[in-house]
């Protein structure tokens, strides 16, 4: 009866997060996303023309434009995908270091768990199997204009997905430039933050449990925290934004071909929009014109959109590194 309760609780306890920490993730996601060229495009004929997307420069701003042309259940797009991640990623931590499922600290993206060292590669491999799929999914799901039913997963996948891609899942994995930026992002966070917030804080995990404060949480450690953390999020924050612009770009049979939209692969009788779908919440690069890889990526959101646009909502990658082993 205790184990069910605590089941109960736990369940509890992850919705009540999600509930808080969705529509963040979501109006990070669109943020990041949103493209916003500073020069002139050149149209069919080789004309130039004004980008004409919408221009949104701050998390909030982008957050208040979701709301209002997609309303709450916009702020929510994406939910399913990361309950889903989120239990999975719990419950492989805490089988593979036998902590509770509390404790397991497996839904966040800037910490690992306290185990050996085994199970801290096990862990990584883990992660970066699962991240690439998740990623595409969860961010597309986000990015998409498309109403997606929370309990109908292969309507899901058929908007979210190319024709290529759900006969040939693996082609997920080969998405240019995506499993670099993730495996950089995931071994970045494995070796030197998981590495230093031991080296510094030995006894980091104990404050999780109600004790005093340890002793080896002193003011120059601290400070030495607060200088590894500001230096990892010079670091992170350009391989997310390139990791969120690769994964919404999808994968079809030939580089260059640009297959059906998403309209024409359902029918449009379920080919249902959000009401304010009218004026799209985020521009989108053009799809026959994709990056080529990590650093391809880089160079083009530098050169067309300035180096800025690589440190979109640095901050939250920033209170993430801080405070992610908590």
């Amino acid at each position: 009866m205790g184990a069910i309760m605590s089941m109960i609780i736990l369940g509890a306890s992850l919705a009540l997060t999600l509930l808080i920490a969705v529509p963040l993730a979501g109006t990070l996601v669109r943020f990041r996303a949103n493209y916003n060229p500073k020069g002139l495009q050149l149209d069919s004929e080789g004309g130039a023309e004004p980008h004409t997307g919408p221009v949104v420069t701050s998390f909030f701003a982008m957050m208040g434009r979701v709301k209002r042309l997609e309303g709450w259940a916009g702020l929510y797009k994406g939910f399913m995908p990361t309950f889903l991640t989120t239990a999975v990623l719990m419950a492989f931590v805490t089988s593979i270091t036998g902590s509770s499922a509390s404790n397991s600290r497996g839904h966040n993206k800037y910490s690992t768990p306290y185990a050996s060292p085994l199970a801290i590669a096990l862990y990584s491999l883990f992660m970066l199997a699962i991240s690439l799929p998740v990623i595409v999914i969860t961010n597309r799901a986000i990015t998409t204009p498309r109403k997606l039913p929370w309990l109908n997963p292969i309507y899901s996948l058929r908007v979210l997905l190319t024709e290529t891609e759900r006969r040939r899942p693996w082609m997920l994995f080969l998405t240019p430039g995506l499993f670099a930026s993730e495996a950089l992002h995931i071994l970045y966070i494995v070796l030197i933050l998981h590495t230093t917030r031991r080296f510094l804080f030995p006894s980091w995990s104990k404050l999780r449990t109600g004790d005093e404060v340890p002793a080896d949480f002193t003011l120059p450690r601290m400070s030495i925290w607060l200088a590894v953390a500001m230096l990892s999020t010079i670091i992170l924050c350009p391989l997310e934004v390139i990791s969120t612009r690769l994964s919404i770009q999808r994968n079809h049979s030939a580089a260059g071909f640009n297959a059906l939209s998403q309209d024409a692969e359902l029918p449009s009788d379920e080919n249902v929009e959000y009401s304010g779908a009218g004026e799209d919440v985020i521009g989108l690069r053009a799809e026959d014109d994709p990056y080529a890889g990590l650093v391809d990526c880089g160079k083009r959101i530098i050169g067309e959109e300035g180096y800025r646009t690589l440190y979109r909502a640095w901050w939250l990658t920033l209170l993430g590194v801080l405070f992610g082993g908590l």
